[in-house]
């Protein structure tokens, strides 16, 4: 039987690559014309004072016409309106906050890496450094990693031999500076107004001890590309274009009655609606921030989640979880904007989405065993869960994405995406759902597969810290864990400043 990591899928014969790019307002309307030749469809993210608005789908086959005028309609509205959201509020450079911007690595994808932090460095606020934390098991020589970091102003490196994503974050968070930690992938560019846009809203929301942004995919050339979009939605089910704020609808109330979210707009509308186990709607590991002071304990992400590990995911979902259950706030920020490289291939795809499913179900297993009050709020919502995935499953088998119901729509919005209309294009493999639903039943399993090695590796001979059975943290002083690109200490002050080579 054909594995999923070398099964090999045809691409769909109506598929044609689509081409993904931001277009901003103060700027001329983008040339699609120009895309025809080597793509069918365009996803273009419409920009008003450094803000995403909405995301129009256009198609540039022989038949668009329509679709390209629709755009250029809505581009021409969105230029001329009045401006109800306004751009990211300015915020003196000194009321901002330090950041510490965590990149966990396995330095597999080195020119990806690069590319990250090419795109940080492009930012322009000050007090800011970038922690890469190496994750591999052991180093070889010679060692590519410290020359590529070393390229890159206020980065260094910290070493976390401890396998997986929750052990890397935690020893980023350790050795971070910063007032915010922020974290983002090795596989992700970042905008260059990202720092600058999670800074101002830390500055201007005390109340919020979390911040995420909106994550586009970098590029959808491949047939795997797009259906992780169409099935899965991308990184977020719902993509939203106005900042909102996340938190319990009734914090004060017992286990039973407080996992509900609400999220609001920033004139206390309330714009949707869910159980506290689906804020992954709220945002992502490859771009999310943490007040320093928020994250809880000496390891604030489950070490037995997470890529790197059986469980396979669901570390940043648990962090997320965990802060709005203990009465936190989040706040999203659409300009804080990721574009995430999205599988190329089949395979790698339905090894995702059996990660997806595997680690969801263990994200669940650990909230319980963690804290046993997750089993009432988990119970509280499990008839309304049961049935909700009962019917997107049946109909992800059948290849069409279920519709969320867990939105306010306005009644009339600015305006609507335009779609192309490719019906063909717009399913996906049945399988993929298979493969969640595999990874679902598994997850609880995996957890406690992941928990037993975790434990079995603490045990062995100098990997505990001093004999706590903790995993091993680093040691902002020691060299041996915190490096420099060039080799030495980070230099005291505030991130950014004496951590250059």
């Amino acid at each position: 039987m054909e594995s999923a990591d070398t099964a090999v899928r045809p691409s769909p014969p109506t598929f044609a690559a689509t081409r993904v790019l931001v277009a901003d307002v103060e700027q001329p309307a983008p040339r699609l014309s120009e895309l025809e030749e080597r793509y069918g469809h365009a996803w273009v993210v419409i920009r008003r004072a450094d803000r995403p608005r909405s995301l129009i789908e256009v198609d540039l086959g022989k038949d668009g016409a329509a679709s390209r005028e629709q755009f250029a309609a809505a581009f021409e509205r969105f230029r001329t309106a009045d401006d109800v959201i306004g751009g990211i509020p300015a915020v003196a450079e000194e009321l901002l906050p330090s950041l510490s911007v965590v990149i966990p690595t396995v330095a597999k994808r080195l020119d990806e890496l690069a590319v990250c932090l090419a795109s940080i460095d492009k930012s322009d606020v000050s007090r800011v450094e970038v922690v890469v934390v190496d994750n591999r098991p052991t180093v070889p020589s010679p060692d590519p990693l410290p020359e590529l970091v070393g390229r890159f102003r206020g980065a260094r490196i910290v070493r976390q031999s401890f396998p997986g994503i929750a052990a890397a974050r935690n020893a980023g968070v350790a050795a971070a500076q910063g007032e915010i930690v922020v974290f983002t992938d090795d596989d992700a560019q970042v905008d260059p107004v990202w720092l600058r846009a999670i800074a101002s809203r830390f500055a201007l929301h005390p109340e919020e001890s979390a911040v995420t942004g909106l994550v586009l995919p970098s590029e959808l050339e491949t047939p795997a590309q797009m259906w992780f979009e169409r099935y899965y939605g991308g990184f977020a089910a719902e993509r939203a274009f106005e900042p909102l704020s996340y938190g319990l609808a009734r914090p004060e109330a017992s286990a039973w009655g407080r996992a509900t979210v609400v999220g609001r707009d920033d004139a206390g509308h309330e714009v949707r609606r869910f159980a506290v186990y689906g804020a992954g709607a709220c945002g992502a590991g490859c771009n999310m921030a943490f007040r320093r002071r928020a994250l809880p304990g000496d390891a604030p992400f489950d070490t037995a989640l997470g890529t790197g590990t059986p469980a396979l995911g669901g570390e940043d979902l648990a962090a997320i979880i965990g802060l709005l259950w203990r009465g936190g706030r989040l706040g999203f920020e659409p300009a804080a904007l990721v574009y995430h490289q999205h599988r190329r291939e089949y395979g790698a795809l339905r090894s995702q989405m059996k990660a997806y499913g595997s680690g969801f179900t263990a994200m669940l297993t650990g909230l319980i065993a963690r804290d046993p009050a997750h089993a009432l709020g988990l119970g509280s919502q499990l008839p309304r869960a049961l049935t909700r995935i009962g019917a997107s499953t049946v109909m992800r088998l059948r290849g069409i994405r279920p519709d969320q119901d867990d939105i306010v729509r306005p009644e009339e919005p600015l305006v609507d995406d335009v779609v192309d209309g490719d019906e063909p294009d717009r399913g996906y493999p049945a399988e993929l759902a298979r493969d969640e639903l595999v990874g679902l039943l598994r997850g609880p399993l995996l957890y406690g597969r992941s928990r037993w090695a975790a434990r079995g590796m603490i045990r062995r001979p100098g990997a505990g810290q001093h004999g706590t059975g903790r995993v091993p943290s680093p040691d902002p002083g020691d060299p041996e864990h915190v490096l420099r690109p060039d080799g030495g200490r980070p230099g005291p002050g505030a991130p950014g400043q004496g951590d250059s080579p």
